[in-house]
């Protein structure tokens, strides 16, 4: 689904997601290092005080999955053979670090212990420092490995076939839940001596250990939609701010993460650098996560394992935002991955999440090797400019 550029705003998008998409941009490698300071020169041609931060990470979702899966295997196998007590072990502590990884957590004691690696984080500020208020607007560079798991063919079966079943629900069903749930199972199981569950617990445990050694040698998506058109829009917010500035006592953050497709870890980095000088009560978020999809998406909620509501205000405030553009959001729609925003939204801030979806209901080629600067939709990227143009201009007031 795609939408060709017709607009000088559309085509300078297009410029910027074609020249960023050509470099690979797995976390923490060369190429996302590479975008960054593309990005960073972008920024600092438009008039933005410019910062290119570079922080350690881990720099990948799977291994530490597929590490915990593994041991929550090792411990239904413990189960099965009458090691209760070191089989419960395994599960929990398991279960427990499984749940920090996907709930946007700090305390991710595994991923201290495991290689570490440079992501980039690319800051620009427009403003005056020491404004009343400050609003963040983020987006990722880096981009995903793919995988047969991201085949939407069950999506677009869903939508077609059972239209019923899909009006009915606001989210799709939250896969790492199974993830989650096998080792849970098989903490359980040592308490109760369920076989049964020991057996289930143990099989899916492999099964994803298994997932996860497989997504490690696949290759990387181009990641124009995911997320490619966010950045695109930061770039465009940033040149027209150079003509037309924030209101008085504003001041707009523009964000370019990496390490986003590492479950978030270039975020948390921004966050231990600078949450401590953001006042919770003075600053607010707008996270933009694929974006050039035909319907953009104000999210009401996102989580993959625990569904984390946006506060309304900040929500009410883009959508006013939107209404004022002449813009269209669609609403009522929660998504069971995680952004960069849920980090901000579990600190206490304000935070609203701009996204997008094809008529089935999902991001346009998410994590598809289609994800290519040709097939994004570069009307609703430019009119998600136009959103967070007025969000920026909405920004002084206290209310929507």
């Amino acid at each position: 689904m795609s939408g060709a550029a017709t607009t000088p705003t559309e085509e300078a998008l297009h410029a910027d997601v074609a020249a960023l998409a050509a470099y690979d941009r797995l976390p923490c490698s060369p190429g996302e290092a590479e975008a960054a300071a593309w990005i960073a020169e972008r920024f600092a041609a438009a008039g933005a005080r410019v910062a290119v931060e570079d922080e350690l990470v881990h720099g990948t979702y799977f291994t530490p999955l597929g590490i915990f899966s593994a041991l929550a295997a090792a411990g239904g196998v413990a189960v099965l053979t009458g090691h209760r007590r070191l089989g419960g072990v395994a599960g929990a502590l398991a279960a427990a670090g499984i749940w920090q990884d996907l709930t946007g957590g700090r305390r991710r004691a595994l991923r201290r212990v495991l290689k570490r690696q440079q992501t980039t984080n690319v800051v620009a500020s427009v403003g005056p420092e020491d404004a009343e208020r400050t609003l963040v607007v983020h987006a990722h560079h880096d981009a995903a490995r793919t995988s047969f798991i991201f085949d939407e063919s069950v999506a677009r079966f869903m939508v077609e076939k059972l239209p019923s079943v899909m009006e009915r629900t606001d989210r799709w069903p939250p896969l790492m839940g199974v993830v989650w749930g096998a080792s849970a199972a098989v903490a359980v199981s040592a308490l109760t001596g369920g076989r049964r569950t020991a057996a289930v617990g143990t099989v899916f445990a492999a099964g994803t250990a298994t997932l996860m050694a497989h997504m490690i040698r696949q290759p990387v998506v181009p990641g124009a939609n995911d997320n490619l058109s966010g950045v695109a829009v930061l770039l465009e917010v940033a040149r027209r701010l150079q003509d037309a500035p924030p209101p008085a006592g504003v001041r707009v953050i523009l964000l370019s993460a990496g390490a986003e497709e590492a479950n978030q870890e270039g975020m948390l980095a921004f966050a231990r650098r600078h949450f401590g000088e953001l006042d919770v009560a003075r600053t607010s978020f707008l996270c933009l996560d694929t974006v050039g999809s035909p319907e953009l998406v104000l999210i009401e909620g996102e989580g993959f394992l625990r569904m984390y509501e946006y506060p309304s205000r900040q929500k009410e405030r883009v959508a006013a935002a939107a209404r004022d553009a002449g813009v269209h959001l669609r609403r009522g729609i929660r998504f069971t991955f995680a952004t960069d925003g849920l980090v901000s939204l579990r600190r206490g801030y304000q935070v609203a999440t701009l996204g997008s979806v094809t008529e089935h209901l999902v991001p346009a080629n998410y994590h598809w090797p289609t994800d290519t600067a040709e097939n994004v939709d570069y009307g609703s990227v430019a009119r998600c400019v136009e959103v967070v143009m007025g969000t920026i201009g909405r920004t002084g007031g206290d209310g929507p």
